[in-house]
């Protein structure tokens, strides 16, 4: 039997280390982003730039006047 309290093996990170890769994916993270973070970010975006379309078509009206920061 091995003594669990002995030295902790190469593969369990130290505290101060840094993650070796993201937590979703095996990519190392450059500067906090990652490419599952960057294709999250992308469909949100494209669903908010549908939103906007579907706005302006049923109310037939810009979303710019319609959110009322144009007059």
């Amino acid at each position: 039997m091995s003594d669990p309290s002995a030295t902790p093996s190469a593969a369990t990170p130290s505290a101060d280390a840094p993650p070796a890769t993201s937590a979703t994916t095996n990519e190392v993270p450059a500067f906090g982003w990652s490419g599952y973070a960057e294709r999250v970010n992308g469909r949100f975006a494209m669903l908010g730039f549908v939103a906007v379309l579907l706005i302006e078509a049923l109310s037939h009206d810009t979303f710019l006047h319609w959110a009322g920061l144009v007059p």
